[in-house]
């Protein structure tokens, strides 16, 4: 059974505030503090150069902890600075060409989706969104009808930014699979949130945040590729990490994910990734996420007892992040009022999600993302704010 009590007691940040803006970036542990602290100090002490020489074999583990945690190969991971760039670095790299479909859903990612856009600038592709289900889910009949007409890419979000859905990743892989379709995951709001399997998802492409559901440093994140996919991307940059200078006119990309890196890095950060991995494993992914579905359906319940407030989650399953809004009440003014009272939400705006909120009527929705370590006395504490 996961020990929350402890989980609370490694997390200096709960004595401090109720954090429920785990989707935007989590509390870290102390051993991610006293990492990433110790290795900056360390610099401080020896030299920047000298201190990750020094650590070379920690940070070779930091891929070794990563590839564990979603049933990888270490070189089959590259550390980067967050889970945008990871995706870009892979959705940019790949060879289109002008009428190429790209399939997505509604879930998709702001970010992902603007990039999506300027991708179809650029090499004239096309961009075909996969409705929901009744569920509220990415509809695999849909799916599965536009993979008939022909496409070259699916990019699915696993886990919404507005909204507890978990979309059906692995049913999604299987799919693409069986039309032989590139299949790019954005598990930013995913991995440290629910299991992950690259084997069982079947994703050519994986791309994840340190800050989140990790509860990592700021400012990291990793890629990973799968062997097809190391063959068919290039990078959209290179650098002396990424390839080598083999002669005045000629270089050679690396064959392994790292030429989606650059030579220059954070490697206190980068540690402190690993060490966040690595309690990550400790507290057992199944474990972890039996209680993040548990306390979430929880306040979900909670929620919904109350008079004057909605809850707008959808899909078959839902996770922990929990989107509502309090009737006649903007999603900013109740957002202030929380953090006032010392609990900590975020807001989802439309303008993040153009292929979901709008479609769905929704105005901006107050976002309360909980975490294993997150406790009932806290979503009381919630509840009765939002009753005053």
């Amino acid at each position: 059974m996961l020990d929350v009590a402890l989980a609370r007691a490694h997390t200096p940040g709960v004595d401090n505030v109720t954090h429920f803006n785990n989707a935007g970036s989590s509390l870290p542990p102390e051993i991610v503090v006293d990492t990433t602290i110790d290795h900056l100090r360390r610099e401080a002490e020896i030299g920047g150069y000298e201190a990750s020489e020094e650590a070379a074999d920690r940070v070779h583990d930091v891929y070794r902890s990563i590839a564990t945690l979603i049933g990888a190969q270490p070189e089959q991971i590259a550390c980067v600075e967050n889970a945008t760039r990871a995706w870009d670095m892979a959705v940019y790299g790949y060879p289109f060409r002008a009428g190429d479909r790209v399939l997505t859903a509604r879930a998709e990612y702001a970010s992902n989706a603007i990039a999506l856009l300027q991708l179809q600038r650029r090499h004239g592709i096309e961009i075909v969104l996969i409705e929901d289900d009744e569920s509220g889910q990415i509809s695999l009949e849909h799916l599965r009808r536009e993979l008939d007409r022909g496409a070259v890419m699916m990019s699915l979000t696993h886990i919404p930014t507005n909204g507890g859905l978990v979309n059906p990743a692995q049913s999604v892989g299987e799919i693409c699979s069986e039309y032989g379709v590139f299949y790019v995951l954005d598990a930013c709001q995913s991995i440290g949130h629910v299991p992950i399997d690259v084997g069982q998802l079947r994703c050519d492409v994986l791309s994840a945040t340190g800050r989140k559901y990790l509860r990592g440093p700021r400012g990291t994140g990793f890629l990973y590729t799968s062997d097809r996919a190391l063959d068919i991307l290039e990078p959209p940059f290179l650098d002396l990490h990424a390839a080598t200078w083999t002669s005045e006119t000629t270089y050679e990309i690396r064959s392994d994910a790292k030429k989606f890196e650059n030579w220059e890095t954070n490697y206190a950060t980068k540690l402190g990734l690993g060490a966040a991995v690595e309690y990550a494993l400790a507290a057992g992914p199944d474990e972890t996420w039996s209680r993040i579905q548990s306390i979430a359906c929880t306040l979900r319940e909670r929620l919904d007892g109350l008079g004057n407030v909605t809850v707008h989650d959808k899909g078959q399953t839902k996770g922990g992040i929990v989107t509502f809004s309090v009737q006649d009440v903007p999603a900013a003014t109740t957002q202030q009022s929380l953090r006032r009272a010392g609990i900590n939400t975020s807001v989802s705006p439309p303008e993040y999600a153009h292929f979901d909120l709008p479609h769905r009527g929704l105005p901006a929705l107050v976002r309360a993302s909980l975490h294993y370590f997150n406790t009932d006395a806290e979503i009381d504490q919630l509840i009765q704010a939002l009753e005053t």
